[in-house]
This record gives structure tokens, sequence and C-alpha cells, in this order.
């Protein structure tokens, strides 16, 4: 590697064309001729190394990129055409070369191609061989996609990253944002990695809500979002950029079990850590024990959404310095449960989410309106919960909104020190009120609820025989005895 002769034209011309120099001003910056910056852009002479350090010193281009991107580039493609479909289509790597080095973004594009069509054939594979070893077509019963094992991981573990919040900590003191924390994160951005961040309207971005342009060093964001998630996007880039080892180091932690499955969780990651950049651990900890866990509250004290305050309440998990536990489970109108985290783990043994007397299913019904209630599961195990629903990106006129309801909930035995316990039904204070409190009964799931005469069963459980009378109609199409 120290004899390879190194040609950087495409990403020379790149750094150029993005400070609007031309060749004869760069050139001179470089101390060289014009003449002699056309030839290397246009790869006819490789850099020497004192070249390289001009280019890193006055131009602030890291040497790394000008050795690796074109390497990386040319590795990633020769996987691609290593591909028994494609074997044989080049005569010699030059053409790999040519690409790599002329239009990267579309080299790029073509290795993600190839990435997500072998991901999917990975997938269909898995399942092939499920449904043979099964002998027949059934319900995937034990998730085998990626997302659902990423979704199980986080499900199963609490929802606390030590090191994760000690880097968003160091970062948010680095920022110093004072009231203005996305105006610092762009100036970061733009000092530390040349990143310009510009907001684009729905017509230049009509799938995406963040897309990063790393050759132009562009990062765009919807104008679709609110400025909430505007600053969460961003928050996120940085993030995944200043703490890339230690999201690394927890992914690896995770012990997952393929790449597109490590790709879905540092997403996941790098979601948390924006949150707790936005939210620093021990000023929203402090913040939020002053105002009783009260949401409203703390969104706007922070300058967040009602869903990123939720989330963060349920990642205090701090030794020594832990919040109420919360957990918390997303849905959308059709009952897809897509979110479920807590600070010791979702309960799922003890909660489940799934049964549709819970208030999150009624919040759909009175958008933006919090409904409170105490639940009580078969065990005697009872819960306070706090429904609401969310409102998703902003459409056009003709596109329906996205909208989805948050339950977020802890253990009853905390109502006193949530301000939510004072709006449960005969709760002290309240006029005439006994100290007791009106429970919900409600299960894990209709699969795994043995409550008799349940008006809201959609399915009998599997732990009964069904016990059907032709001389009798129950409540319920799946009374049992």
């Amino acid at each position: 590697m120290a004899n390879q002769k190194i040609f950087a034209g495409a990403r020379i011309r790149r750094v150029r064309n993005a400070k609007g120099l031309t060749q004869t001003a760069m050139a001179e910056g470089l101390g060289i001729s014009p003449s002699y910056l056309n030839l290397i852009e246009r790869n006819q002479r490789p850099l020497t190394v004192p070249l390289i350090l001009k280019l890193a010193s006055v131009y602030k281009v890291d040497p790394d990129e000008l050795q690796g991107e074109a390497g990386l580039s040319l590795a990633a493609l020769r996987e691609v055409f290593a591909d028994p479909l494609l074997a044989g289509e080049l005569p010699g790597e030059q053409e790999l070369v040519d690409v790599a080095e002329a239009a990267p973004n579309a080299a790029a594009a073509l290795v993600k191609l190839y990435r997500a069509y072998r991901e999917q054939a990975d997938r269909m594979s898995d399942l092939s061989e499920m449904l043979a070893r099964e002998g027949r077509a059934t319900a995937i019963s034990a998730a085998r996609l990626p997302i659902d094992e990423v979704r199980e991981t986080f499900e199963r573990r609490a929802n606390h990253f030590a090191v994760i919040e000690e880097e968003a900590d160091a970062f948010h003191k680095l920022l110093e944002p004072g009231d203005e924390l996305a105006g610092a994160i762009k100036a970061w951005l733009k000092r530390e990695h040349g990143i310009v961040v510009r907001v684009l309207p729905v017509s230049a971005m009509p799938n995406w809500r963040r897309r990063y342009d790393r050759h132009s060093q562009r990062l765009f964001i919807s104008e679709r979002l609110s400025p909430a998630d505007q600053l969460r996007e961003i928050a996120m880039e940085a993030c995944l950029l200043r703490m890339a080892v230690a999201v690394a180091g927890e992914i690896e932690a995770l012990k997952l079990s393929g790449n597109e499955a490590r790709r879905l969780a540092r997403f996941e990651l790098g979601r948390y850590a924006a949150h707790a950049l936005m939210m620093p651990y021990q000023p929203f900890l402090s913040a939020a024990e002053r105002a009783r866990y009260d949401i409203d509250v703390l969104k706007s004290r922070f300058g967040v959404s009602f869903e990123q305050a939720a989330n963060r309440l349920t990642t205090l998990g701090r030794a020594g310095a832990a919040g109420v536990p919360f957990f918390m489970l997303e849905v959308d109108n059709a009952g897809n449960r897509f979110r479920k985290a807590g600070t010791q783990g979702f309960p799922q043994s003890r909660f489940g989410g799934g049964c549709p007397k819970l208030a999150v299913h009624a919040a759909f019904a009175q958008p933006g309106q919090i409904l409170v209630e105490a639940v009580e599961m078969p065990d005697g195990a009872e819960f306070l919960t706090v429904a609401r629903t969310l409102e998703g990106p902003q459409g056009a006129f003709a596109e329906r909104p996205r909208r989805t309801a948050l339950l977020i909930g802890c253990d009853l035995g905390f109502r006193d020190s949530v301000v939510y316990g004072a709006a449960l039904p005969g709760a002290p204070g309240k006029a005439g009120a006994a100290p007791t409190h009106a429970l919900t009964p409600v299960g894990p799931a209709c699969r795994l609820c043995e409550r008799a005469g349940c008006l809201a069963r959609a399915e009998p459980p599997v732990t009964r025989p069904l016990g059907l009378d032709e001389m009798v109609t129950g409540l319920s199409a799946f009374d049992f005895q």
C-alpha cells in the first residue's frame, strides 16, 4: 500500500465544486499550476504525499478518504459483480475503477440495490426452510425477519444505554447550545464535518424524512416534519457521527444475527442518542420529578414533541438516579403494534399490551385527548396507563395524515408520584371520593386471557377448551367453560 499510487481526481473535483472554487483558485491555494491540477482531476497524475498534506491543511480533506473512498467502492462493486448472475459481465477490473471514481453516487446506489436483493433472498430462504421443516404453510409465530428480531431484542432489555447517555452528556456540554440546540448542532456539523443542513419541500423529498448526501456533504430534511422531528433527525445524524464507536459497541453487545438487523439497530440507537442529546439525562430527570412526570410540561420545557418526551421517560434507568419505571407501546388504528420499550424492559408477561380494552385503542376516537386509566391484569397486577394519539408527518391537502396512538404506563404503586394519578376515578382529594381506584379488568391478549364473559374478546384462549352449548348463547362467540 505504501507504494500504491493514489488517483482521486473525482474526489478533488467534488471538494473544489463544493467550495465554489475554480481550478485556478484551488491550484493557487495548493501551490501548483492549474494545468497540473487539471491532470490530477482527470486521473492522469497521482497525488503526492506533500500534496495530500496540503489538501488536509488548506481544505480540511481527510487523507484517509482520498485513499479509502475509491477502494471502499471498488471492494463493494467487486462483491456485486462476483455474484453468479453477473459473473463474466466485465472484461476486467478497470471498468470498476472507472465507475467508482467517476460516478461514486451511482456506484453506491448499485451496491445498495444489490445488498437489498441479497437480504431479500436470505429472508425468503429462511422462510422456505421454516415452512419445509413444518411440513405445511403456517403463520410465523416465531418471528424470523430482521425487524422482528430487532424489536424483540430491544423489548426484552431495559431501554437504557449507559454508554450512549455518557456520550450524549459530553456532546451536549461540548455544544453549549443554550436555548438553540438546532443551531448549535448545525454549526458543529458544518465546522467539524463540512455538512450543511437544508430543509427541502415535499416536492423535492416526497418519500424521505432525511437524506444525507455524503459526496456533496449536505443533509436534507423534509419540511413535512414538525420542528421537533426536524431537530431529532439533525441530532441523529450528528450523534451517529460523533458516537460511532459507542453505537457500534452497543450493537455488538446486542448479538444480532445479520447485517440488516444491525443496520436497523443502528437506526434505533441513533434515535435513542438523539433523544439523550435533546433531553440530557439529569436535567430531564430533575424536571420530570418536579413536574410529577407531566409529559405536556416536559415537551414544552425541552422543545420536543409529546412522543419524544414520553419516549424519554422510558429511558430513565441510570443506576443510582432512576426515575419512575415507565413502559410504552405505540399502535396504529388497525391495531398493529410496532414500538414497545421500558425502563426495565417491556413487561410482556405481566402486561402484554394486546388487550382491545386498553385506552390506547379508544384514543383514536378522541384525537389529542389524554386518557388516564387504572387497569388490572388477571393475575392481580395493577398498572396506571396514559394514552394519547400522535400526529405523523404533515401531508398535502389530498393526503390522509398518519395517526398512531401511544400508551405509556407504570405500576399503579407509583400513582402518587405521577400527575396522572390524580385523574383516576376515586382518587384521593376528589370531592366525596374514597381513597380507592376503579380498575378496568384487562388481559395480556385474548389468546392468553381467561376472563369469562368479556365483551371485547376477539379470539378464544389457547389455555381453555371452548364450551359451546346449543342451548346457551354467551356474550362472546368464544365463550368457554
